[in-house]
């Protein structure tokens, strides 16, 4: 993803949550997965994809079973 399109993205993630905190990171090497977190805390990774050219980018959610909190 380019910073345009990391800005861009990060922008519509933060009006469609209502949260100024999300930030999508550029990955530090080529290849490498593109981030997203809310404060300090890592949600999940960003993923762009282009097929017959559109483009369209998919969030996927890690939520670690240790972050749940205990079962009733």
């Amino acid at each position: 993803m380019t910073p345009t399109e990391i800005a861009r993205v990060t922008d519509y993630l933060r009006r469609t949550f209502d949260n100024n905190q999300i930030a999508i990171d550029a990955p530090k090497r080529k290849g490498h997965p593109i981030e997203m977190r809310v404060g300090d805390e890592f949600v999940g990774v960003v993923h762009r994809d282009e097929d017959e050219g559109e483009v369209s980018y998919s969030l996927n959610i890690v939520i670690l079973e240790e972050d749940l909190p205990p079962a009733p």
